[in-house]
């Protein structure tokens, strides 16, 4: 088994490269799926964040509000710290668990991506065999976060600073993906990385 986290700031692209190496074969671990079900009604990790950041966090419904959790947290590093403190633990620990899943059912020498855009910031980097990092200059990023989501400039601007920095980020980098041109040099880089991947999982 090879072990891959594949990271990039948000904005970057870092799912359109997810998606295409799961159709080449990848088994991906997806960190944002983990956040959503180590938080889900009923579990341990949203009454710990009931309970760090009171009762408005919540929805009438009784699901986390991530709006308004977001509004506290992104701007604010101590309170972003303390949301991390209760979360990454758990998302580990979710991650580690999908992994033995799907090896399980695996047939030959699986390449497992973990999907984590917080990969910088969690400290786990060190644990996989290398590290995948999407790139894009930040002024595209706010580009494509005000175009394609709806923030508002201030608003995107203050999601890159909440983030590691790109400098971070390519520090641990042992192949970079560059995904500021076209889908078409996307898929030829994807083509390239996942070859160079089907070649280090078979030498292991």
């Amino acid at each position: 088994m090879l072990r891959v986290g594949l990271t990039g700031g948000i904005g970057s692209g870092k799912s359109e490269v997810s998606r295409r190496l799961a159709a080449r074969g990848a088994v991906i671990i997806d960190a944002d799926v983990a956040a959503r079900q180590v938080v889900a009604p009923g579990t341990p990790g949203l009454a710990r964040i009931a309970e760090a950041f009171g009762p408005g966090v919540l929805r009438p419904d009784g699901a986390l509000d991530r709006e308004r959790l977001g509004v506290i947290v992104f701007g604010d590093p101590a309170q972003l710290a303390k949301l991390n403190a209760i979360t990454h633990p758990l998302i580990g620990e979710w991650m580690q668990a999908a992994e033995r899943a799907a090896t399980e059912t695996a047939d030959g020498n699986p390449i497992v991506i973990y999907d984590a855009a917080l990969l910088a910031e969690s400290g786990r980097w060190a644990s996989y065999d290398l590290v995948i990092v999407v790139d894009v200059p930040p002024e595209m990023q706010v580009d494509r976060l005000v175009s394609q989501r709806g923030m508002a400039p201030d608003q995107a601007r203050a999601r890159l600073a909440a983030q590691a920095s790109r400098e971070q980020r390519l520090a641990l980098a042992d192949v970079i993906i560059d995904n500021s041109g076209s889908l078409d040099d996307l898929d030829r880089r994807v083509a390239e990385v996942w070859a160079d991947l089907k070649r280090r999982a078979a030498a292991r």
